[in-house]
């Protein structure tokens, strides 16, 4: 198979079910920010230390990657046609578990905690902005077609699970988070 096809040499790309429409169209704008998304987070567990043990963040974040291809998936679905993995909320209520086990190990949050730190504490943070953006952007969609609730539930709440994972980082790898001081 080749890599290239040449089909989108005018503009226009595919959706699930070959529909074809503009590169610039709202649902190729939230499923390609799912990808964005998917790739930085990729980054960031890249940039893990190799000294401590990362194997179950690693295997979580392996399940999450797969989750939001399926979102873009989904995203990349026309309306009226049958989704192959569509998200449930059984997803959102996974990352929600995630999110309180680590949560309950991090101190209480008494300011705003600026992103950076470990560097892949700061490239979990990009992360997060990067999933914020395909929220709106998947909310935009959601205001014009009809678009699997479960789907922005689950970009809400992974944005907020790599805000503890960023956070996580930091503490593991004994790196000071910084935080807001209003002057």
């Amino acid at each position: 198979m080749k890599i290239y096809t040449k089909t989108g040499d005018k503009g226009e790309t595919s959706l699930v079910a070959g529909v074809r429409v503009p590169k610039f169209a709202d649902r190729v704008e939230a499923y390609g920010t799912c990808d964005e998304a998917n790739s930085q987070i990729g980054l960031a567990l890249s940039l893990l230390p190799d000294s401590l043990d990362w194997s179950e963040l690693r295997g979580v974040f392996h399940v999450v990657q797969t989750k939001l291809f399926h979102v873009g998936a989904e995203l990349a679905t026309p309306e009226g046609k049958k989704v192959g993995w569509p998200i449930v909320d059984e997803d959102v209520t996974f990352l929600e578990g995630q999110i309180d086990k680590l949560d309950a190990d991090l101190p209480p949050l008494t300011n705003f905690v600026l992103p950076g730190g470990h560097p892949a504490a700061a490239a979990f943070h990009v992360a997060r902005t990067v999933v914020r953006r395909a929220e709106r952007k998947a909310v935009h969609v959601a205001q014009q077609e009809q678009v699997n609730q479960a789907v922005v539930k689950y970009l809400n709440r992974l944005s907020d699970y790599l805000f503890v994972v960023a956070r996580h980082v930091n503490q593991m790898t004994a790196t000071a988070e910084q935080t807001l001081h209003e002057s």
